[in-house]
């Protein structure tokens, strides 16, 4: 094999680079770690040069990392209207928030063009190529165009909903053709798999997806929550805890993640159980993303709305129910707080996997752990039976199981966490790269026609 070649719409900020911050960035380290690679994507600056960008170079630990910019034309339309106003909610299964535009479609093309055109310059003929996520769609058949015979992977981090979802948005069957010049698709779970494939065949289309679920790397992960429980910011959670017990809840404020529904589950918990007023105290860390639209506007004040309802009927003098944060904390400080939890609450909507449920149980101590509750339409449920499972959008359910999980004896919270440590030990970071990396090794090639005479 020759080099690998990631291709993302945002390469990792120099800081993230040094110190990897999560998502994508640890799932590929260790692949980015076994030989010469090469990351190629957006700069996250803006320019007004309108022509092919000139591609920036830097290398950290072995890896080049190459950056282009886009124009403020191109970010709006291709990253801002598009990949993140239509296809993140429709593939969240949120189509009536799509606001389509057909010059925004234009645009994503070109940029994805133009990623074709800045990266082919960069090649080399046995270099192997796995493109990531949604921004992407049509980038592999765009490589096509000019002439890339090598073996090109796409992986999609987020879910996949049934086609008679997908083929809502103008030009899907399109997009569904550019992901035919991808050798393998790499999906979250079986059921995204089975959607995506079954899409292809009602469409005439050679079935290309594969479930391959992505993990953490939970030996690192644990030394670090054992470090970070010692810290200053874990005693100061600690002190202001006084003695009642700890729900948390992570995520990015984002409609998919079901924070309204969590915390109107929350409320219920309250009503239902009083004995547990004054004895627990939920942390909601949410730090706003996306904040000038709209849509996500909305869920602030609604956050803040319900924030402010829970406090008023249930606070007492030396007590808040719940505690409610917009401002980013960072993971080294996030995995002491995990240890610290007593439960862990994760109820997206829809999510592609959810690392937040693996790195919570990665960060428990094994004499003494914490319950999870998770919902049911996290990518991680299929995959981690033994947490709580609850759907989101019953309020009584979530009550019901934050009971649970609080009355849980050690016996059983110890026996759920060695199944769940198993699982998440298993389906590591390094395992789903090398897996995947396989599989595209293997996979029947693609079928790429000579280019024309020019």
């Amino acid at each position: 094999m020759g080099r690998l070649i990631i291709v993302s719409n945002r390469v990792p900020s120099p800081r993230e680079r040094l110190q990897p911050a999560g998502g994508l960035t640890v799932g590929l380290k260790d692949a980015l770690r076994g030989g010469e690679s090469l990351w190629f994507g957006w700069s996250g600056n803006q320019s007004e040069f309108e022509g092919d960008p000139a591609t920036g170079m830097d290398e950290v630990d072995g890896v080049t990392y190459a950056t282009i910019d886009l124009t403020a034309r191109q970010h709006e339309g291709f990253y801002q209207n598009f990949s993140n106003g239509i296809l993140w909610p429709l593939f969240h299964y949120r189509v009536g928030l799509m606001n389509y535009s057909r010059r925004d479609w234009q645009t994503y093309l070109e940029v994805n063009a133009m990623f074709a055109r800045c990266l082919r310059a960069l090649l080399q003929p046995d270099d192997v190529i796995w493109v990531h996520d949604y921004h992407l769609f049509p980038l592999g058949q765009a490589l096509r165009d000019l002439g890339v015979t090598g073996r090109i992977g796409f992986f999609l981090h987020i879910p996949v909903p049934p086609w008679s979802l997908v083929r809502s948005m103008p030009g899907a069957k399109l997009l569904l053709e550019d992901m035919q010049a991808y050798d393998l698709i790499g999906v979250q779970t079986e059921e995204d798999a089975d959607n995506l494939n079954h899409a292809f065949r009602l469409n005439g289309l050679t079935e290309r997806a594969g479930a391959f679920p992505i993990g953490i790397d939970p030996h690192e992960f644990r030394e670090q929550a054992e470090e970070s429980v010692r810290r200053e910011e874990a005693d100061r959670l600690r002190a202001s805890l006084r003695g009642t017990a700890l729900i948390l809840g992570v995520d990015r404020l984002d409609y998919s993640k079901g924070l309204p529904e969590r915390f109107r589950g929350y409320e219920a918990f309250m009503a239902r159980y009083p004995e547990h007023r004054g004895k627990v105290s939920f942390l909601q860390v949410a730090p706003v993303s996306r904040g000038d639209v709209e849509e996500y506007r909305q869920l602030r004040c609604q956050l803040d709305e319900l924030t402010g309802r829970i406090n008023g009927a249930y606070a007492e003098f030396d007590w808040t129910p719940i505690r409610y944060l917009t401002r980013p904390v960072a993971r080294d400080i996030l995995a002491g707080f995990y240890r610290m939890a007593d439960v862990a609450l994760i109820t997206p909507l829809r999510d592609g996997m959810n690392l937040v449920a693996k790195e919570y149980v990665a960060a428990q101590d094994a004499a003494d752990p914490g319950v999870l509750v998770l919902s049911h339409f996290a990518g991680a449920a299929p995959e981690m039976d033994e947490a709580v499972l609850v759907n989101p959008y019953d309020a009584d359910e979530i009550a019901d199981a934050l009971h649970q999980a609080l009355t849980m004896g050690l016996e059983e919270r110890q026996r759920r966490w060695s199944r769940l440590d198993e699982d998440v030990r298993r389906t590591t970071a390094g395992f789903w790269a090398r897996d995947f990396l396989k599989a595209l090794d293997e996979a029947p090639p693609v079928a790429t026609p000579p280019l024309g005479p020019s």
